[in-house]
């Protein structure tokens, strides 16, 4: 039966904001526009019976329970189809398919849709635009999720045109959103931005109405996932016209979105307001519970367990009374698995009690068909048998689960119940079958990249506690006694890849696509490997053409970090020298001395490092021997590891520069008056084109990259690298630019690798004091930005010492055939032995990343 004209408009409404809400959200938030309730989906319908199953497919969708929405929607669409119902068989499949990309199962997804759009495109010529509208929004969606990003913006973007044209401004509002998402996952951070702010414009000039509220949070959630600060503005925007306007409905899932914006600042009290916020204002059982379970996760976080034992035998009793659906099987997973993370969990619940929670999620995922909650659940179990010491109950669930998830192709429920199985068997005594189970979490983990921020949102853990171990545990099985070649092969391979996640998970999405083996690049450099484990530093050391070989220093993890920490403290000009000496000369044992002492490093020119943890923060070029600084002995260079592009080397009769600078304050940040002369010394060294002060804007500096075959782009002003996305900036005259933006910016060339810049040089920034992970800011903008290698500093270096060294550095880079880690050694040779500047302090944090010839 087709409906009339006014009653189907109203039908496919609701049908577009169904859509909307598993497309138009960036972050892992379930819902950016509200799913629609029973209320609004009682709408002017056929009485027929597959008409009655859209409905109870719409209600069974709404409460999470999609496997049985697929079947309703199944059953509708081939009752239409007899029925010779073209119009509705299409609203079906499009319905259908949203539920089936929620259970991941893409191919029936495509399926369907492509059924739906056939259908459109043969039988019902003249159907509505919003059902055009949706079913592209749809196939969007899943275009995305499969990895065709360009595809899915092309779609969107026909898919907003039908919104418009049906005068659908919620949607055509969510498809601009989805496109910005589409632009970020292609690397066009500063397209998405632009479109965002535009879209925020549109939104600002709308009467305050739901719409204006929904696409509002939207934004807000989608700035938040590119570290933009502005999202925290938009989403209390959004919050403020939702309370003008009641819109009950609304107001607790923004205050959700704040409070976990809160928690990602740090800032505790606010995070708590907006979660007990929203428990009280809410009028949904769902969000409710979510807020509950983000405040208990808030107090065993900070440690306060004067409110977190009252409240989690009320989320026990709350959580063991929900009916079965997609969103209570996995507020229980995140419960146990929050309290599976904490080494006192037994002391806030009986641990039987958890088992029981998670045997009746076994139950009723099975009863309505999640086979992944169902793993997630088998998963959380097994850990807690494990964690009573019931190896072989732990086992037993722990290989249902990884079963399930191999047959599901479920990576990322693989990593997790493999690394699991890993450590039962580390455990049993196992170590062949151990490495086996690591290797196949490991391999999951590559599989997933870039999706690893974004997966299974209820039961996300952090890179710290669920990817980093997965690696580290397997390094030191490898690494165990005395390793074979072919396992000091893999424990490198394995380091290398834990840097290229770590990068991934900086940027939030993979990063790295083509990769190079550094120790093939340049026969006179020698590659070293330090790993620190819990109880020992492991050295391996690559050359090329020969066997790896390594090396141990039996020491803790603890007194290793604590003399790492010691040294970068005595480093200030003002410690006590012979005790730097003594910390840097035991240091250097640890990493060089060994093999030193074996000849291993004859015929080297350049020592490359692929650093750990804390080491990264490390001047390596002041290690001491007691005579000699390593610098005054080797050129030094740092590298991610395998992700080096084919280089080129500068032409130094030919070198020419594109420098940018701010001298004076600016937006809070002190003046740098030596920047001034640093800019007009280098100038005369090289062919340059200077931006100074007010002429240094992001825009003049992405037109002036993009216009300019420089080879080098030399930035003298203040900036942050830190392990936070959201705290790595470089400042400019018209404001900060975020890591990803100046990407974008230096990528602003193309894809010809023969115009990717050579050399990079941040001479005024420094990484985030205290951060043993803020030197991934660095390696990822070396990586990001195409640059082949970039010097910037660990801390902040007095302008007059950088001016002087940097001046140095470009005499040196103009004589033939001298590599950018050698011209860096001799300009700090010369601080070092014809300046004041002598002390490490002055010029040891001056580092080089990426390729040095």
């Amino acid at each position: 039966m087709i409906f009339p004209i006014k009653q189907r408009h109203w039908l496919y409404i609701s049908l577009s904001i169904l859509s909307l809400c598993l497309t138009v959200t960036i972050t892992p938030a379930r819902a950016s526009l509200q799913i629609p309730t029973t209320s609004t989906l009682n709408v002017s319908v056929s009485t027929s019976q597959p008409s009655n199953w859209l409905k109870q497919g719409r209600k069974l969708y709404h409460s999470g329970r999609f496997a049985e929405a697929v079947t309703i929607w199944q059953t509708a669409a081939q009752q239409y189809h007899a029925q010779g119902d073209r119009l509705n068989e299409a609203l079906s499949l499009s319905y259908l398919s949203l539920a089936q990309q929620e259970l991941n199962q893409w191919q029936a997804a495509q399926q369907s849709i492509e059924q739906s759009l056939k259908l459109l495109q043969t039988s019902i010529p003249s159907a509505d635009a919003i059902l055009w509208a949706q079913a592209l929004n749809t196939q969007a969606n899943l275009q995305l999720h499969t990895g065709k990003a360009e595809t899915a913006l092309d779609t969107w973007q026909q898919a907003q045109k039908y919104y418009e044209q049906a005068g659908d401004t919620m949607g055509s509002l969510g498809s601009q959103i989805n496109q910005a998402q589409a632009l970020q996952t292609l690397g066009f951070y500063r397209r998405s931005k632009q479109q965002l702010e535009a879209l925020t414009q549109k939104l600002q000039r709308m009467p305050d109405n739901e719409v204006k509220v929904s696409g509002l949070r939207s934004l807000g959630l989608a700035l938040q996932i590119i570290g933009d600060s502005k999202s925290q503005q938009v989403l209390e925007q959004s919050l403020a016209i939702a309370r003008q306007i009641s819109a009950q409905p609304q107001l607790s899932s923004i205050l959700i979105a704040l409070g976990q914006t809160a928690v990602d600042l740090q800032d505790a009290e606010a995070a708590l307001d907006y979660f007990e916020q929203a428990q009280l204002l809410t009028t949904n059982p769902s969000d409710r519970l979510q807020a509950r379970l983000a405040q208990f996760k808030l107090f065993l976080n900070y440690d306060k367990l004067e409110f977190v034992n009252p409240l989690a035998p009320q989320l026990l009793q709350q959580l063991r009374e929900l009916s079965p659906s997609h969103t209570s099987l996995y507020a229980a997973i995140n419960f146990v698995a929050t309290l599976n993370h904490q080494s006192n969990s037994e002391q806030i619940l009986p641990l039987k009690d958890l088992a029981q929670l998670m045997a009746v999620t076994v139950q009723s995922a099975q009863q309505i068909q999640d086979t992944q909650a169902e793993a997630h659940a088998l998963n959380q179990w097994g850990k807690l048998y494990q964690r009573t010491q019931q190896l072989s109950q732990a086992q037993e669930l722990t290989q249902k689960s990884l079963n399930i998830a191999r047959q599901l192709q479920a990576n990322d429920i693989i990593a997790q119940s493999a690394w699991q199985v890993g450590q039962l068997y580390k455990q049993q005594g196992d170590r062949s079958k151990a490495i086996t189970a690591y290797t196949e979490a490991v391999n999951a983990l590559k599989a997933l990249r870039g999706d690893l921020v974004a997966i299974n949102p209820d039961v996300q853990f952090s890179f710290r506690t669920s990817v980093e171990p997965v690696y580290r545990e397997l390094v030191d099985l490898l690494l165990e006694n005395q390793p074979s070649q072919g396992e000091l092969i893999q424990a490198r391979e394995l380091i290398e890849a834990l840097q290229i996640a770590e990068l991934d998970n900086f940027f939030r999405e993979a990063c790295l696509d083509r990769t190079q083996q550094i120790d093939r690049v340049d026969p006179t450099a020698t590659v070293i490997y330090p790993i620190i484990l819990p109880d020992r530093l492991t050295v391996i050391l690559s050359k090329a053409g020969q066997p790896l070989r390594s090396y141990v220093t039996h020491k803790s993890q603890t007194e290793i970090e604590q003399t790492l920490d010691n040294f970068l403290v005595a480093l200030n000009p003002v410690s006590d020298s012979k005790n730097r000496d003594r910390l840097s000369q035991q240091i250097y044992g640890w990493l060089i001395r060994p093999e030193s002492a074996e000849q291993a490093f004859i015929d080297t020119k350049t020592l490359v490092f692929v650093l750990d943890g804390r080491l990264r923060n490390i001047p390596i070029a002041a290690l001491f021997d007691g005579k000699q600084y390593l610098i005054e002995k080797y050129a030094v260079a740092l590298s991610p590891g395998l992700q080096l592009m084919a280089t080129r080397s500068l032409h130094q009769n030919h070198i020419s520069a594109i420098i940018g600078g701010i001298s004076q304050s600016r937006a809070g940040f002190s003046a740098l008056p030596a920047v001034e002369s640093e800019v007009k010394q280098i100038s005369k060294a090289v062919s340059s084109r200077v931006l100074l002060n007010q002429e240094f804007t992001s825009q003049a500096l992405a037109e002036r990259v993009k216009s300019s075959s420089a080879g080098i782009v030399h930035l003298a002003t203040h900036g942050q690298f830190s392990s936070r996305l959201e705290d790595t900036f470089l400042l400019t005259w018209d404001g900060q630019v975020n890591v990803k933006e100046l990407s974008e910016l230096l990528r602003n060339r193309g894809s010809d690798p023969s115009k990717a810049i050579e050399l990079l040089v941040l001479s005024a920034c420094d990484t985030a004091a205290g951060d043993d992970r803020a030197v991934l800011g660095l390696a990822g903008l070396t990586v990001k930005s195409g640059a082949r290698s970039t010097i910037a500093t660990l801390w902040p270096v007095k302008d007059r010492a950088a001016a002087m060294l940097m001046t140095r550095f470009y005499d040196q880079l103009r004589q033939p055939k001298i590599t950018k880690a050698e011209a860096l050694r001799q300009a700090q040779i010369s601080l070092i032995r014809q300046t004041d500047f002598h002390e490490p302090f002055f010029w040891s944090g001056f580092v080089l990343i990426g390729n040095w010839i």
